[in-house]
């Protein structure tokens, strides 16, 4: 996935909400839309880079999104909105293996309760998708989430009625950095969370983690690596 458009760079100054927070650019300071209600606290500290990408609108009050987060060793990419269309766009590429019989994406469907962020169908039982932004990292582990998330407990219950009912369901977490080895559920920040994905992984919803090679320029869905449960 390309990001279009000349990034701006700043440094960060502190978080003011969930969804904003103040940059200091070459012009002075400025309000950033933070596209992730996490935590962030391994990415929101204060002097870190932070690229940000301009986004136009009247109506809007922020206008920067932000976009990457220089580690020093590493790029992140903080925009939870990313993943569906990077996992979309890996499948369409034929780089998934795990996904390579399906030929359709339909992104945003609706099964019971939940919209779920995509349907794969083509030659296999079709499959519901849902994609999970992973930002955290610690000694070489991903962990999801950082913070509870009820929304995401719905999302892997509806995998598991998906399953039941003969449909093909996966879990699939996005870890937007290239430096993790291993994915784990973050149990002591969310205990029902893992609980709930070892269940479905029981019951047949796969779960898949892969990292995500990020520039300046594009971001792209790279190498999957191990669950650990």
């Amino acid at each position: 996935m390309k990001i279009d458009g000349e990034l701006v760079e700043g440094r960060f100054v502190t978080r003011l909400n969930r969804f904003a927070a103040l940059v200091d650019v070459e012009k002075g300071e400025v309000m950033v839309h933070l596209p992730n209600s996490g935590r962030l606290r391994e990415l929101l500290v204060p002097g870190f880079r932070m690229l940000l990408k301009p986004v136009a609108g009247e109506h809007r009050k922020c206008p920067y999104d932000l976009a990457l987060v220089d580690l020093g060793f590493t790029l992140c990419s903080a925009d939870a909105r990313l993943p569906n269309p990077l996992m979309a766009e890996a499948v369409e590429d034929k780089r998934t293996q795990e996904f390579a019989e399906y030929t359709s994406v339909r992104r945003e469907v609706t099964f019971g309760e939940s919209r779920l962020d995509m349907l794969l169908e083509g030659d296999a039982p079709p499959c519901m998708v849902e994609t999970k932004s992973v930002t955290l990292v610690e000694e070489g582990t991903a962990l999801f989430p950082d913070a509870p998330t009820l929304r995401g407990v719905k999302h892997l219950n509806s995998l598991i009625e998906a399953k039941r009912q003969g449909y093909r369901a996966a879990v699939v977490f996005v870890v937007q950095r290239h430096d993790p080895e291993r994915f784990k559920p973050y149990d002591s920040a969310d205990p029902l969370l893992g609980q709930t994905l070892r269940k479905a992984v029981a019951e047949g919803v796969e779960a898949f983690a892969y990292r995500c090679r990020v520039s300046e320029k594009e971001i792209t869905l790279a190498e999957r690596i191990p669950v650990v449960l």
